[in-house]
């Protein structure tokens, strides 16, 4: 058995809509390698940084994501039963080198958030404005009165108008 911590650049596709890891960015990995019958087995942790866009607010998110890697990489040989040359599902020695990349971009981004956010409690864009309600007054409201209510809401506010038409009256007279 053997452990290996390292940090590695990260490829450019480890990301989700809103959320990912920045082409570039260091990846550390922990990792232990274990020889086995088949080849060798590799386990360990991906830590890498997120940047990304909240899913409230569009706000900017930035975190970091642990992921757990697990993959036997089977040795190449012709002669051993169990690996198919033409099998595309199986990692492969190649000498003394592992390709991990694979295993690696499956754990990262199955690890990522579906719906990254700012804050846990982020209380989104207002639905009128699009303004983000954390950097709106408290009593920011856009009330507008349903026109079919209007003509109730004119009765509210004042008496009705005076008729000037006797003819129209309904009180009696003194």
């Amino acid at each position: 058995m053997r452990r290996v911590r390292i940090s590695v650049p990260a490829p450019a596709s480890l990301r989700l809509e809103l959320v990912g890891v920045p082409a570039g960015s260091s990846l550390t990995l922990d990792l232990r390698l274990e020889a086995v019958m088949e080849g060798v087995l590799v386990s360990g942790t991906v830590t890498a940084a997120l940047a990304g866009e909240c899913g409230r607010c569009l706000g900017e998110v930035a975190d970091t994501v642990q992921a757990e890697l697990q993959e036997l990489c089977v040795y190449c040989d012709a002669g051993h039963p169990d690996t198919e040359r033409d099998d595309k599902e199986v990692s492969r020695l190649d000498g003394d080198l592992l390709d991990l990349e694979p295993a690696l971009r499956d754990a990262v981004v199955l690890a990522l958030p579906l719906t990254p956010l700012c804050r846990p409690d982020c209380p989104g864009l207002c639905v009128e404005c699009g303004q983000p309600w954390a950097e709106l007054p408290v009593d920011h409201t856009h009330e507008r009165p349903d026109p079919r209510w209007a003509a109730l809401s004119r009765l509210a506010t004042g008496p009705a108008p005076a008729d000037p038409d006797p003819a129209h009256r309904t009180d009696p007279e003194p």
